[in-house]
């Protein structure tokens, strides 16, 4: 009997527990439902276009606590919150030149393109996950600073630039004209980094120039890919060829690219209508696009040189390639920046913008550009002596080349 009365006892006892384990499991499930109800601020549209695949519970469980519970919940930024959340979404990719643009830096990237903005006057982009300077613009006051491409940044106004992105990195370098900014630089000529303060100003980027060198040789500087460069690469082209000109030295140094149709449309007057230009691929083998020449030829007749350094980046990099592999054109300098990315420009709501990666290029005979960049035939470089004393071998070099083309 005793024993009997003890393995109710037990019976009991578990019982007992199991009511107090559901208990606890269903009173937190309820908790937790209930603080799923709590509504969630600052935000509209929650459930519109939910990837199937993907439970953004964890998100908004996220964006839950953080409105009830951080200590700074009373003055928070809804709109900085999502911006964040998108910016890091995109940093997940991995891939550098994919940038979600806010309607404040939509704006200065859209004048920029048009060529005006007020900064330093440079482009910069990662290579080797380090920030680094791929073009000063002509006359611009990073170009006067002494800043050149393949420069790191280490450092802006004494905040890192580890990890940092290219859109965070451009809004601490941009600002009003008269106001200065401090840039920390490596550069593989100086034991230590060195710090450069630059005053700001207004950009005013040019597209292009030329100049008649020994009497029959034009020399073409391309800056930049703009959205006016087609239309005063015409001007600048019929000049020439009103011009005791016979042939040209297309320089590309520092030209950081732009937009593509541009860039083809100039590449036309250099190639042969139906003559590839670059090769679009999208990943697969079987999903390539051929973009070809559909010019006016006018220059074809001359023969060229091309000029690229590190600073030559995207279109700069198309249209060298492009006309090595037509016309076995002779390309001197150094290596190029290496950005064989395309990206478009999607308008957003608010004036936002993501400028997304949606192929790479390949040059017209296949070759991958994307951070080889492009090997010069006849390797010159400028040391930091040529810049100090404003020598330039890889021009002369091109002169030389030239000079024996007929």
């Amino acid at each position: 009997m005793l024993i009997f009365l003890k393995r109710i006892k037990l019976l009991f006892k578990i019982i007992i527990l199991l009511i107090i384990i559901s208990l606890s499991f269903f009173v937190g499930f309820y908790l937790r439902e209930l603080r799923r109800d709590v509504p969630i601020r600052g935000v509209i549209n929650i459930d519109v276009g939910q990837p199937e695949e993907v439970d953004f519970s964890l998100f908004w469980d996220a964006w839950r606590i953080i409105q009830e519970e951080h200590i700074g919940r009373e003055a928070l930024d809804y709109e900085k919150m999502l911006h964040g959340a998108i910016q890091g979404m995109i940093e997940a990719l991995g891939d550098p030149h994919t940038r979600f643009l806010t309607p404040q830096e939509s704006k200065i990237f859209l004048g920029e393109i048009e060529g005006f903005f007020e900064g330093v006057g440079m482009e910069i982009g990662i290579r080797e996950e380090r920030l680094q300077v791929i073009a000063p613009l002509k006359n611009t006051p990073a170009q006067k600073a002494g800043l050149r491409p393949g420069d790191k940044i280490i450092q802006i106004d004494n905040k890192s630039t580890y990890g940092m992105t290219i859109t965070k990195a451009v809004t601490l370098i941009r600002g009003p004209r008269g106001t200065e900014v401090t840039l920390t630089i490596s550069r593989k000529e100086w034991d230590v980094p060195q710090e450069i303060v630059i005053t700001r100003a207004r950009i005013e980027r040019p597209s292009l120039s030329w100049e008649l060198k020994e009497n029959n040789i034009a020399h073409i500087k391309l800056y930049h890919f703009s959205a006016t460069a087609n239309s005063d690469f015409q001007k600048i082209a019929s000049e020439i060829l009103n011009s005791p000109a016979e042939k040209i030295i297309l320089d590309l140094r520092n030209n950081p690219g732009g937009y593509l149709g541009i860039a083809k449309q100039i590449t036309g007057w250099f190639l042969e209508r139906g003559q590839i230009i670059a090769i679009q691929c999208f990943g697969e083998e079987e999903r390539q696009r051929k973009h070809r020449a559909r010019g006016n030829q006018k220059l074809l007749k001359y023969p060229i040189v091309v000029l690229i350094n590190e600073g030559s980046a995207s279109g700069s990099e198309i249209l060298a390639s492009a006309l090595r592999d037509n016309r076995e054109v002779k390309i001197i300098g150094e290596t190029s920046f290496g950005k064989g990315a395309i990206q478009q420009l999607k308008e957003m709501r608010q004036g936002a913008h993501l400028k997304v990666t949606i192929a790479n290029w390949l040059t017209p005979k296949g070759e991958l550009i994307a951070e080889k960049g492009l090997t010069p035939d006849i390797e010159v470089e400028m040391t930091l002596e040529d810049f100090q004393k404003e020598r330039d071998p890889q021009l002369d070099k091109a002169i030389e080349i030239i000079q024996k083309l007929r």
